[in-house]
């Protein structure tokens, strides 16, 4: 329990980012702190974050501040993987066996990749890439997170913060400020085409998917990509349609009313005023930043869900 100044941050992002915890601590004889320590912090009886220290920066007033990561910060490191017949639960799985992380609950993802060569990329895309493959041919989202020092993985109908009659909801009295901005210059398509060279006829097969009202309204906005052998063309074709062909809408919030289940993967009910429509919906947390001071608890958040994909 070492002396800590107020102020610490604590902060988390849904994709290939580790959990972070910057705090400043008061150096003295007692603390035995270096690289590779272990830091954990309880908040109200909450167990929040379990990580390691990675970084110390030390001052002349004997002030340390330290930054530590939860152990998604591993994931960084770089491999060559082959793999066969494995959905995305059990890579990470295997993964976490491999550099000895500790894993927790993984749920099943249900989408079998056929075949996958990850060559000199860091963990976090090998599974990050097994978690898109999934959600272009299901439509289903996964969170990974680390769980107070257990890798963990989850849909987003197992992330709402809160319970059924008591979900968080973040409003005009609860958030201090927003940035709203629609747009369509970026993530989004209206024609989706994918291709994949047939071997067994010698033909090259084409998927398509559109939406013509929209592509009146905007202009044909079009999405390209090449199949892998063993996914199925046209129903890729039609989930990323679904998932792209609307506008990007992102919503940042800042200075609301902290709540220590929320991290970024969280769902939580949004409703606020946003000029060009009243929201009140579900949204998925993108960014999180938790800060703890002296009887404070604030936290910013980065969103999207339903049109909200920015």
């Amino acid at each position: 329990m070492p002396a800590v100044q107020e102020g610490i941050e604590w902060s988390t992002e849904r994709k290939t980012t580790p959990g972070k915890l910057v705090f400043k601590v008061l150096r003295d004889d007692v603390l035995d702190l270096s690289e590779g320590s272990a830091v954990s912090m309880r908040v109200d009886g909450d167990n929040v974050f379990f990580g390691y220290v990675f970084r110390q920066n030390r001052s002349k007033d004997q002030i340390v501040t330290v930054t530590a990561y939860d152990q998604l910060r591993y994931l960084k490191n770089k491999d060559t993987r082959v793999y066969e017949g494995k959905t995305a639960a059990q890579l990470i799985k295997m993964i976490a066996d491999d550099y000895a992380l500790v894993s927790g609950t993984l749920e099943d993802t249900g989408y079998v990749i056929e075949s996958r060569v990850e060559e000199n990329t860091s963990l976090f895309e090998m599974i990050e890439n097994a978690l898109d493959l999934t959600l272009t041919n299901t439509g289903r989202i996964y969170v990974l997170y680390d769980d107070f020092g257990k890798l963990t993985l989850r849909s987003l109908e197992s992330m709402y913060a809160g319970v059924p009659g008591a979900y968080l909801m973040i409003d005009e009295g609860t958030g201090e400020n927003f940035d709203y901005t629609s747009s369509i210059d970026e993530n989004t398509y209206n024609k989706i085409k994918l291709t994949y060279d047939n071997e067994e006829s010698g033909h090259r097969d084409v998927f398509t998917a559109h939406d013509t009202e929209n592509m009146k309204k905007w202009g044909i906005l079009q999405y390209f990509e090449t199949l892998q052998k063993g996914e199925n063309g046209q129903a890729k074709a039609d989930a990323l349609l679904k998932l792209y062909n609307q506008k990007t809408r992102s919503l940042k919030i800042s200075g609301a009313f902290g709540d220590n289940r929320v991290r970024a993967g969280s769902m939580v009910v949004i409703c606020l005023e946003l000029g060009d429509i009243r929201l009140k919906n579900w949204m998925l947390v993108e960014k999180c930043t938790h800060t703890y001071k002296e009887g404070e608890h604030w936290m910013d958040l980065t969103l999207r869900g339903g049109e909200f994909n920015g």
